[in-house]
């Protein structure tokens, strides 16, 4: 199809914002910008006046539920909400029921996505059998079958020698491999432990539930020369151990959620099991020190690290909730929210989630230039709409945000000259 958008600004591969006349796509490519060409003839017009076109966003860590928990999301239900938030490719959790460990999964989830084709799918593989940490799952076969990499999601490896052969397995099949780096033995309770988790009179789990777990693996990536990525990191701890990595030379990234970039464990005193997490909300110093981290380098990507629940998992005992939630369809206003209160450039955040995240999976550079493949979004910075639960794509509406109004809406999403999402004014109301 041949679509040309007017009158917007892109975002270009420096990172600076421009305006343009004309972004013309053909057969699924960007042929030209401000383009004087009459020859051109758009069978799609989309005028961008006030909006900010920048490339199609990427996920690392989105759990689609299927196969298994249907109840909590589907591929399609998922992957429609990740169309929505601005997303063309997302990295699905392994952490699925059957557990992605055999080419059969793996092979069954990328035939539901590309039946959908709301957005590219890469589901990581289970770096454990049934990821219960103990014996290796077939890496071989798994990357074959079309995992992108290796996963073991929250579920703690047993021991340093499972973790030290995972690492070089992985490395020998040139895998990068996912850690949520955690202490399983220091890792007991359902928040941050600190001076709400004592007032509120709930376990918390401390800083070196997670420090020292980073500690560990950094060590073992050094000695194997693995392409370790520490997945959704929370402590600034953390953050500096990172950074002291990096200059060494140590083949190690990070990334963090988008929930411990908005949120503290002070909204836990409520005891809303929508402030469930894992890993757990923790202080403020900690969360402007992952968003340093964000700035300076150190962590190089943002997740929505998107779980979808039912109802029911959220309304128990807030120990006993599921943790998780649902934010994938909501990231660009989020990135807005931080753009302003938190002195994170929006340009800044983009490229966490489209550059740095494909660098990391060794996909190619999404960009918004001649040639390049027309991963895309449109989003427009001030739309302005009260969070609704029936305006949610996902079936997770686990969103702290229901009710609270919003700032910024995703326009058009775009995958490969497609359009995969279009809004609808009415859904916002």
């Amino acid at each position: 199809m041949k679509i040309e958008i007017l009158n917007g600004q892109r975002l270009t591969s420096n990172g600076q914002w421009e305006q343009f006349d004309n972004i013309r796509i053909e057969n699924g490519h960007i042929l030209s910008i401000d383009s004087g060409d009459s020859n051109f003839v758009p069978e799609r017009i989309i005028d961008a006046k006030g909006c900010l076109v920048a490339p199609g966003l990427i996920d690392l860590s989105v759990s689609l539920r299927e196969p298994g928990a249907n109840v909590n999301g589907t591929i399609d239900t998922e992957t429609a909400a990740a169309a929505k938030g601005g997303f063309t490719v997302v990295c699905s959790t392994p952490d699925s029921s059957p557990i992605n460990d055999s080419k059969a999964v793996t092979k069954l989830i990328l035939e539901l996505s590309k039946r959908e084709n709301n957005c590219r799918v890469y589901p990581l593989g289970a770096l454990t059998k049934s990821l219960k940490g103990e014996q290796l799952s077939e890496y071989a076969s798994l990357k074959d079958a079309g995992c992108i990499a290796l996963s073991n999601a929250f579920n703690p490896l047993q021991s340093l020698i499972v973790t030290q052969r995972c690492f070089e397995y992985a490395k020998t099949q040139d895998l990068c491999v996912f850690v949520n780096p955690m202490e399983p033995s220091l890792h007991q309770g359902a928040i941050h432990e600190g001076k709400v988790s004592t007032i509120v009179g709930l376990q918390g789990i401390p800083h070196t539930a997670e420090t020292i777990a980073v500690a560990q693996l950094i060590q073992l990536a050094e000695a194997t020369g693995v392409r370790l990525h520490l997945s959704q990191l929370s402590c600034a701890g953390s953050v500096q151990q990172i950074q002291q990595a990096k200059n060494t030379g140590i083949n190690v990234t990070a990334d963090v959620a988008i929930q411990n970039l908005l949120y503290t464990d002070q909204t836990t005193e409520s005891f809303d099991g929508l402030f469930h997490c894992q890993p757990p909300l923790r202080e403020e110093y900690d969360r402007l020190a992952l968003i340093a981290g964000i700035k300076n380098g150190a962590i190089d990507v943002i997740t929505s690290a998107h779980r979808p629940c039912e109802a029911a998992a959220k309304l128990m005992p807030f120990a006993e909730t599921a943790p998780g939630m649902s934010t994938i369809e909501l990231v660009l206003p989020f990135a807005q929210q931080l753009a302003k209160h938190s002195d994170l450039p929006l340009s800044t955040f983009i490229k966490s989630m489209t550059s740095n995240a494909a660098a990391i999976l060794d996909l190619p550079n999404p960009t918004v230039e001649r040639g390049a493949i027309a991963d895309l979004v449109i989003f427009d910075p001030n739309i302005e709409f009260t969070l609704a639960a029936e305006n949610l794509i996902s079936k997770g509406k686990n969103s702290p945000y229901l009710g609270q109004e919003l700032i910024g809406a995703v326009r058009t999403t775009m995958n490969q000259g497609r359009i995969s999402y279009s809004l609808n004014p009415e859904s916002l109301t």
